[in-house]
């Protein structure tokens, strides 16, 4: 999610010079930096007489460009159909819809005006139909590329990262409590352990993959009027469950915070009332409603998607964005102490 020093990267000046000499954009008016999403993807919104545009250089790790080319294909298979994703711009001559420069890899998208959710249950519905949606226009799309693969399901390598905390934790934070810090890494592998093994009982793994998005939350949709009118960042598109999107999709959703930067704030719990609405909303446009075997996995993957999503950035770099990691690990043990008691009414909430 960052880089180690917590901070954006940015463009240096002559490379977004050559990089926008690509493309035809006509006079350019105004170049601002664009800090949502990933500190790692430096983006800039360009204004030009002819519109607005945002630009992107792809994070190290998801630049290759056979994954780029993948992602570009789902989003224009999807604008093909009538989804909401920005239009990608090509570059001059060739139309290709990615450019490399200097070893790295760059997009330009057309730039799009919403809001971003405001937690009414009328765009948490909205959000799980966008996503029913994508995955059954998906399931018609054969990729030119290999799809990438991945899951945060039953990772073997969850307790060598958990290992890894307690020195990158002190590393940034030399007064870190280690003995709390001990205790809430012991917790959440327990957790992430049980999680995985209530999952796979379901049957999990005899699942067929689809085509997801991969990162599913509040930050990669905009809304107009309270509907859904851009879907950003297909990064993490892959071939996984569609119960990963959407267990990711209610974690986030559902969500309760408070300042972003003080978690041990934060409400212990999450929106039933919100969970509900997305679930609700993307039965309505899934290929298939959300089976029994699939209900009974949902809160125990989203367990494991909140225990890996924290775990690996704070095992790297001792923090998650720039927020303690012990005050952060021991939110999550908080909302993982919630979810227990409420398996069954999270199980309960499309039957």
């Amino acid at each position: 999610m960052v880089d180690e020093s917590g901070r954006h990267q940015r463009f240096e000046a002559s490379d977004l010079a050559i990089v926008l000499s690509h493309y035809d954009l006509g006079v350019i008016e105004r170049i601002q930096p664009f800090r949502r999403g990933s500190r790692r993807a430096p983006k800039v919104r360009i204004t030009t007489r002819h519109g607005e545009f945002l630009l992107k250089r792809r994070a190290v790790g998801k630049d290759d460009p056979y994954r780029v080319a993948f992602t570009h294909g789902l989003q224009l298979h999807l604008a093909q159909r009538g989804f909401p994703v920005p239009r990608l711009i090509g570059t001059r001559g060739h139309n290709n819809s990615m450019l490399q420069h200097g070893g790295r890899t760059y997009e330009l998208f057309e730039y799009i005006s919403g809001q971003r959710y405001d937690r009414s249950t009328a765009e948490a519905e909205q959000a799980g139909v966008t996503l029913g949606a994508l995955h059954r226009l998906l399931a018609d799309h054969r990729p030119k590329y290999e799809p990438p693969t991945g899951t945060f399901h039953g990772l073997s390598e969850i307790d060598a990262r958990l290992a890894m905390i307690p020195d990158a934790v002190a590393a940034v934070d030399n007064e870190c409590d280690a003995a709390a810090l001990a205790d809430t890494c012991a917790f959440l592998g327990d957790a992430y352990r049980e999680a995985a093994k209530r999952v796979d009982e379901t049957g999990y793994r005899r699942w067929a993959p689809c085509l997801v998005h991969g990162d599913w939350h509040p930050g990669n949709l905009l809304y107009q009027q309270r509907v859904v009118v851009s879907v950003l960042d297909f990064d993490s598109g892959r071939l996984e469950t569609r119960m990963a999107d959407v267990a990711n999709a209610a974690l986030q959703f559902s969500m309760k915070m408070g300042k972003v930067e003080s978690p041990e704030n934060w409400p212990d719990g999450l929106s039933i009332r919100l969970m509900k609405g997305l679930l609700i909303g993307y039965n309505q446009a899934a290929p298939r409603p959300i089976t029994p075997e699939e209900r009974r996995a949902l809160p125990w993957l989203m367990i494991e998607a909140l225990i890996l999503e924290s775990v690996l950035p704070i095992a790297r770099v001792g923090l998650f964005g720039q927020i303690n990691g012990l005050t952060f690990l021991q939110m999550v043990e908080r909302k993982i102490r919630w979810i227990k008691p409420h398996v069954e009414k999270i199980v309960s909430l499309t039957e």
